[in-house]
């Protein structure tokens, strides 16, 4: 099993940013690429950013391009989203996503397997 605790979440206004954390666990961990997803009430989840676990290289959704950035420690097995320019229609449940299969950077939800319990992210207007 592998386990994903998010942190960081929280209440910020209109043009603020905040930073989310992703730490990876377990001893069938295998370091494929992971994502970050969102889920604002009454909608569906979406997905928000990839990032490889082998060449750094990054996906993001149109909607958070510019604004948003994934990153990871591989030392920490941490993956992190800078969220900067925060809107009101950023506000959802976060939650992040590991793959076990392959390190490509998929945006769709059944591409991964493992999820974390998901942080809340307010941001008033």
């Amino acid at each position: 099993q592998v386990q994903l605790v998010e942190s960081g979440g929280g209440l910020v206004q209109a043009g603020g940013s905040l930073r989310l954390s992703c730490t990876a666990s377990g001893r069938t961990f295998s370091k494929k690429s992971m994502g970050w997803f969102r889920q604002a009430p009454g909608k569906e989840r979406e997905f928000v950013a990839a990032i490889s676990w082998i060449d750094y290289s990054t996906r993001y959704a149109g909607s958070v391009e510019g604004r948003f950035t994934i990153s990871r420690d591989n030392a920490k097995n941490t993956v992190y989203l800078q969220m900067n320019s925060l809107k009101p229609e950023d506000t959802a449940v976060y939650y992040c996503a590991a793959r076990t299969s392959s390190d490509a950077l998929s945006s769709l939800r059944t591409s991964y397997d493992y999820w974390g319990q998901g942080t809340q992210v307010t941001v008033s207007s």
